[in-house]
């Protein structure tokens, strides 16, 4: 049976990312496993204090040959447009720009030591932001994949579109859907795995689970080990199960 990690959203949480990895490596080997994929759901930047660290960490295990896949998140794709030459906004959300505080932007410019104070002119903010961001870091994000299949498991940020293809699905239903996802009950192919919608807990609702318990303020990051469908949360402790639950529409028929 394949085996893969996921950790669930990351906003710039390094500390959190790298208690992460260590529950992976303790994972190995109590299983005797060395090569399963770790999937990063997305949204590395926003919001938490070491944005910059968070990527440097990710660049740094990648190119020494670790098995990490890092997908898409809305964020990391803000934070790419705003990067250019243009300071495009994001295609999903023109209405909202990088630097709001709803979004994150500005903590991840001041972990790259970047002024972002919302007095200053935009345009020094944004010339600013495009000297003091390596180009590493730019490729990084540019790299980033839109989903990751593994086993029975199909690995994204946010969601799929019901009804459509795993292999026909749009970037941004990807990286931003939400309540028609959530609301699906259907089998959809594969078990989705994702974030980008906070819950309290890593939830599993049978056709999908997520993972992002809310890093992004303050709460717990998460990781979880896949093997088939059987997902267990991983602790200082071990493997806790986290069964499926009964969808909410199926709780009201049953009683």
């Amino acid at each position: 049976m394949s085996l893969s990690y996921a950790i669930g959203d990351i906003h710039g949480q390094r500390a959190r990312l790298e208690a992460a990895h260590a529950l992976i490596a303790e994972d190995r080997r109590q299983v005797g496993d060395t090569g399963a994929p770790v999937v990063h759901i997305g949204d590395y930047v926003d919001r938490g204090p070491d944005s910059r660290g968070v990527l440097d960490l990710l660049i740094e295990g990648r190119a020494a040959g670790r098995p990490w896949i890092c997908l898409l998140g809305n964020h990391d794709r803000w934070m790419q447009h705003f990067l250019r030459p243009g300071c495009e906004p994001e295609p999903a959300r023109p209405d909202m720009l990088w630097l709001e505080d709803a979004v994150g932007g500005r903590a991840t410019l001041a972990s790259y030591g970047v002024d972002a104070d919302p007095h200053r002119a935009l345009g020094a903010i944004h010339a600013e932001a495009r000297a003091a961001v390596p180009s590493a870091h730019l490729d990084f994000l540019a790299e980033l994949l839109p989903s990751f299949r593994h086993g029975e498991a199909f690995f994204c940020h946010a969601g799929i579109r019901p009804g459509v293809p795993l292999e026909a699905q749009s970037v941004t239903d990807l990286i931003w859907i939400r309540g028609e996802f959530h609301r699906d009950t259907r089998e959809h192919g594969a078990l989705i795995v994702h974030g980008h919608t906070p819950v309290d807990r890593v939830t599993h609702f049978g056709n999908r689970v997520n993972l992002d318990t809310g890093a992004g303020y303050g709460r717990p990051l998460s990781v979880v080990a896949i093997e088939g469908r059987k997902v267990y949360l991983l602790t200082p402790g071990g493997r806790v199960p986290v069964p499926p639950e009964m969808p909410p529409e199926a709780r009201c028929e049953a009683g």
